[in-house]
Parts: C-alpha cells; sequence; structure tokens
C-alpha cells in the first residue's frame, strides 16, 4: 500500500490545527505527521515511495520540532508527533497517553566552517566552545576567528540530544538560534568562524563536521555508542492509532525499508543497533536475537 502524496513543509496547510483538513474528507485514510526536523526528511521519502502502491491515503509531513510533535500527538490534533526525545525528556508530556515506535537512528555531528581550521576537539574542549568559556579558534589550533556559535530553538530534540550528551547538564552560551538543520547548514557554510551541530541526514561536501576525541560519526561508530552523541527517531501515536497510521508506521519498521530507505537517506536502522538508550541516556548492550523496539 502506498500514500497518495507528500505535502511540503508549509505549503498545504497555515497552521498544524489545518493538517485534518487539509488531508481530504475521509479522516480515517489521512495521516498528518509533525514534528522532528531531523526525522522529516525520512517521513517524507517514505510517503513518497509508498505513494506509488496504492492511492487511497493521503499524508502530510511538517516540521515543527520535536515539543510541537509531541504536544501534538497528545491532543490528537495529528496522528504522528515526530520526535528525536522521549516523550518522558518533555516537561508537560503525559507519556502514558501515547505509544513510541522508534524508526530509525540518527548521528549528531558537531559542524563547523571550512575556515575555522579544526578538525577535532576533545569533548572538553568542544563542552567549553557551546558554554562559552573559548571564544577563539586560534585558542583551538585553528585560525585567529572569533567563535560563532549557532544553535538550535529551545524545543528543538536535536538541540536537547546535543546538549545532554556534550554539555551535561551545564549552561549553553547565548547565541544566535534557528528552527531547523537547514537553516544552520547554510549559515555554517556561509559564515566564517562558525560552528553548529546537525543530523547527519543535513551533511553535505560543503559543510565541515568534527571528530570528537578523534572518533568519526560514521553508520558503524553509531551502532555500537562508540558515537555517543546519537537519538531515535520516534514517531508517537495515540495508544490505540487509526489503521492508516499504524500501516505507515509498521511500513517504516519494515526491514525491507530499513535496509535500504532509511540508510540510504543517512539515517542509522534500528535493526543494526548493537546497543539500546533508554530516557535516561543508559546504555546497554543489546543481546544476540534481541530486537530493539
Amino acid at each position: 500500500m502506498n500514500f497518495k502524496r507528500i505535502v511540503p513543509v508549509g505549503i498545504a496547510c497555515l497552521s498544524v490545527l489545518l493538517l485534518t483538513a487539509c488531508a481530504g474528507k475521509n479522516k480515517e485514510n489521512s495521516v498528518t505527521a509533525v514534528g522532528s526536523t531531523a526525522l522529516q526528511p525520512l517521513a517524507q521519502k517514505a510517503g513518497s515511495d509508498y505513494q506509488a502502491e496504492n492511492t487511497k491515503y493521503n499524508l502530510i509531513v511538517q516540521g515543527g520540532g520535536s515539543g510541537t510533535g509531541l504536544s501534538q500527538v497528545e491532543t490528537g490534533a495529528v496522528n504522528i508527533g515526530n520526535s528525536d526525545i522521549f516523550a518522558e525528556e518533555k516537561e508537560g508530556i503525559h507519556s502514558d497517553k501515547i505509544k513510541d515506535h522508534k524508526v530509525a537512528v540518527v548521528g549528531i555531528t558537531p559542524v563547523v566552517n571550512e575556515d575555522n581550521g579544526v578538525s577535532n576537539l576533545s569533548s572538553k574542549q568542544l563542552e567549553d566552545v557551546f558554554t562559552g568559556k573559548v571564544k577563539n579558534w586560534k585558542q583551538l589550533g585553528g585560525k585567529d576567528l572569533p567563535i560563532i556559535v549557532i544553535n538550535r530553538a529551545q524545543g528543538s530534540g536535536t538541540r536537547s540530544t546535543f546538549e545532554k550528551y556534550v554539555l551535561h547538564g551545564k549552561q549553553a552560551v547565548k547565541s544566535q538560534e534557528q528552527d531547523s538543520n537547514g537553516t544552520v547548514k547554510k549559515i555554517v557554510q556561509n559564515t566564517p568562524g562558525t560552528i553548529s551541530y546537525l543530523s547527519l541526514p543535513y551533511l553535505n561536501p560543503e559543510i565541515k563536521p568534527l571528530s570528537v576525541d578523534n572518533v568519526k560519526a560514521t553508520y558503524q561508530n553509531i551502532t555500537t555508542n562508540k558515537w555517543k552523541i546519537w537519538s531515535y527517531e520516534h514517531m508517537y501515536t495515540k495508544n490505540q492509532p487509526t489503521e492508516a497510521t499504524t500501516k505507515f508506521v509498521d511500513y517504516l519498521l519494515s526491514k525491507e525499508v530499513q535496509y535500504k530507505l532509511v540508510k540510504e537517506a543517512g539515517y542509522v536502522s534500528i535493526h543494526d543497533m548493537k546497543v539500546q538508550k533508554d530516557s535516561h541516556g543508559n546504555v546497554v548492550t543489546i543481546e544476540k536475537g534481541t530486537d530493539d523496539e
């Protein structure tokens, strides 16, 4: 089966509240997904591929951040709340009212402008940059350029994950904030001195990822937690989702899609993970024969 159409951000509806109305007259055949911009490219591509098989369903995918996705799915405004964080991590969300579907894993990496002259930072140096203790690239072996930190906006799951595993509870430096991975990428590409962070699907040859403690954010390093800055890509639904919603989530979780589409889109298949992580950040090895749900 497949969804009829994918509607890019900002085209189909003026607000999240209008999503259901825009999806078509047959509400039971409509699926609305809102939230994480890190998960958005995968959700859109999956829906696009799905449409060749069946025209019965409509799918609308929008961004807005993980916090928006979680709050909207809990209230029932949308069918799917896309999130980079566990519902338990978001204040005000009642996790018992929604159901977690982990559909992929995404790595997050610090990125810099090519002119900064730095390729690797220690964990402590990275923390010092994002807490404002280090203010010039020259202090880190780079060029004599002021460090310009670009942060993600409050409510971003990418920001929450990055700060959790890089700042360890310390306060981030006050800086420019941006709503999306795409905007961050453009700023860092074009502005010497900048540093930020991106989910791996947004990387391209024009932007430079940093190694941390001489470890790169590779597929294999994420599966073993050697690269520690990663998160699950969650699709949250109501505890009793609609049939159309269930079919789309099941499609994404199928091994055929996981081993082709998910990998090609720059994510890590949930089936390849050799570790699993809980909402507190505790990591354990997955025993052979145990699937991470």
